[in-house]
């Protein structure tokens, strides 16, 4: 399932070619529900593994357009994971803080510590997507950011971070759907934004941004996976395998014991 997912370097991303509502071969959602709740208990064991051993770390990178369901995956497949071992950032617009440093800045302090799986619920592609479409920088200043991002993505790895990218592909209409419920429900509406409706008319520009920027970024050491995201349940299913298959690869181990524990009896 993720093979046909992942985008290969040197390849172009085709968004508009990849479907938005597969079932990715799981049948139906009660099935999806079903492999969802074995999946996310293997992650509660390999993440409590990542956590004791306290060498190694995974930074799941979300992006994806308005509505597409980044708070959603991130509440669906962490149900149950121990939260001491995970860390959620989110990125909207820049602080001034970090409009005063370079754009890398703001990323690179959140990066998951040693142990951790972290998640960036946006992040560093804001600043070839967001900046571009809104022409906040010139074109000679985001096209030179996509060597930086893979040099970036580079050093995480080499110094024990894997890292872990999806666009969560969600179509056109789905969306509209979306965003017509958050306005209708009142429960949802603080979730709406006026600046919606304003990137939904740039649709196609947003498209174009991150077709580029996911087919110049993705690379062996940080593949990106562009995962169907029209139906939620199989969405969470494709990225729970995800985070399973690659902490399985990676085999976190538990420290031994003291041996002067050996013998020991609490009184």
């Amino acid at each position: 399932m993720l093979d046909e997912l992942q985008v290969r370097p040197g390849e172009p991303a085709r968004l508009a070619e990849r479907e938005t509502k597969s079932r990715l071969g799981l049948g139906e959602k009660s099935d999806g529900y079903a492999r969802l709740a074995e999946l996310q208990e293997q992650l509660r064991e390999l993440q409590a593994h990542l956590f004791g051993e306290s060498r190694r770390s995974v930074l799941l990178i979300l992006q994806g357009m308005d509505s597409s369901g980044k708070d959603s995956t991130i509440r669906r497949v962490f149900e149950g994971v121990n939260p001491q071992g995970v860390w959620v950032r989110g990125f909207g617009r820049p602080e001034e803080a970090e409009l005063a440093r370079d754009y890398l800045w703001r990323v690179h302090r959140d990066v998951p510590r040693r142990g951790k799986i972290g998640i960036f619920n946006r992040s560093h592609y804001e600043d070839v997507g967001v900046v571009r479409v809104k022409e906040l920088v010139p074109p000679e200043v985001w096209q030179r950011r996509y060597h930086h991002i893979r040099e970036f993505e580079r050093l995480l790895t080499d110094e024990g971070t894997r890292v872990l990218k999806v666009w969560l592909h969600i179509s056109h209409e789905e969306q509209r759907a979306r965003l017509q419920r958050r306005i209708d429900d009142p429960e949802r509406n603080w979730k709406f934004e006026p600046e919606d409706i304003e990137a939904r008319r740039d649709w196609p520009l947003y498209q174009a941004a991150y077709e580029e920027a996911i087919t110049e970024t993705s690379t062996d050491w940080a593949p990106w996976y562009v995962i169907p995201a029209d139906r939620r349940w199989a969405r969470d299913v494709a990225i729970a395998q995800l985070l399973v298959d690659t902490l399985t690869e990676m085999d976190p181990q538990l420290p031994p014991a003291d041996p002067r524990l050996q013998g020991i009896t609490i009184p």
